[in-house]
C-alpha cells in the first residue's frame, strides 16, 4: 500500500534565490502542480508564456504583478487567476527583498 506523500509547501525555502525555483509537487496525466519561488525574478524582456494548457495560479506568500496582452493583474496573498490555454502572459515584477510563493496548477480544460 502506498503511503501518502506528506510535505509542507513552505519547507525548504532557500535564504538566497539567485533564480526562480520551480518544484513539481504532483505530476499526473492531466494535471501538474508546482510550487514556484520568486525573489525579484521576472520574465525576460520580450518573453511571453504561451502554454497549451490552462493554469490556475495562487499567491501563498508575497506579491507579484502579472501582465497579459490586454491587462495587468496585481497579485497579493490569497489572490488567484485562471489563465486559459494560449493566453500570453508574463511575470512583470516580484519583490526583491521577500520570497513570493506561488502554487501553480496546470491542467487540461
Amino acid at each position: 500500500m502506498d503511503r501518502p506523500a506528506h510535505r509542507n509547501v513552505f519547507a525548504d525555502i532557500p535564504q538566497h534565490l539567485p533564480k526562480e525555483l520551480v518544484t513539481t509537487l504532483v505530476n499526473a496525466r492531466n494535471v501538474r502542480i508546482e510550487r514556484i519561488l520568486s525573489r525579484g525574478q521576472c520574465s525576460p524582456e520580450g518573453f511571453w508564456y504561451d502554454q497549451p494548457v490552462s493554469e490556475w495560479v495562487l499567491v501563498l506568500q508575497g506579491h507579484a504583478r502579472l501582465t497579459f496582452e490586454d491587462e495587468v493583474v496585481e497579485m497579493r496573498v490569497g489572490d488567484s487567476v485562471v489563465i486559459p490555454p494560449h493566453r500570453k502572459h508574463r511575470v512583470e515584477w516580484t519583490p526583491p527583498h521577500e520570497t513570493t510563493v506561488w502554487l501553480a496548477v496546470h491542467f487540461d480544460a
